[in-house]
């Protein structure tokens, strides 16, 4: 009998999930690195966490890019990579809450205010989540 991790990862090999699971790992790792290195971003940054009010905003400012980037490496590898579209989805409802909540069109600097791109975003973890890793994944080539 499959273990419940064993169906979790179970995948196949479709080179479309594959190509959107490493693109979705490629938006978080830019995003988690820009929010750590690039003051313009980091600063956009610590404006949206204050003006949309979420809690632990400190917090979340510190830890929430080096989670982005441990979800890239999640959905770069595809190992337990319905976990990463979890955080995928869930951290894309939160942006879209952000994106509704500030209304200071500065600080989007690299997208469009309205939460277009969380949405799409969300959109892909979802699909990932259904699909699960596809081609290229370490779910499909260690379960087969």
């Amino acid at each position: 009998m499959n273990s419940i991790v064993e169906k979790f990862r179970r995948t196949k090999d479709e080179r479309a999930v594959g190509f959107i699971r490493i693109f979705v790992g490629m938006i978080f790792l830019m995003t988690g690195l820009m929010k750590l290195f690039v003051p313009m971003a980091r600063e956009a940054w610590l404006g949206q966490l204050t003006q949309s009010g979420l809690p632990f905003s400190t917090i979340t400012f510190w830890v929430f890019p080096f989670a982005e980037i441990a979800t890239s490496v999640i959905l770069f590898t595809g190992f337990l990579t319905r976990i990463g579209s979890l955080v995928v989805m869930g951290s894309m409802l939160s942006a879209t809450y952000v994106h509704i909540a500030v209304h200071d069109p500065t600080l989007f600097p690299f997208q469009p205010s309205e939460p277009i791109v969380p949405l799409i975003v969300l959109l892909m973890g979802a699909f990932v989540l259904w699909r699960g890793g596809g081609a290229w994944s370490l779910d499909l080539k260690t379960l087969k």
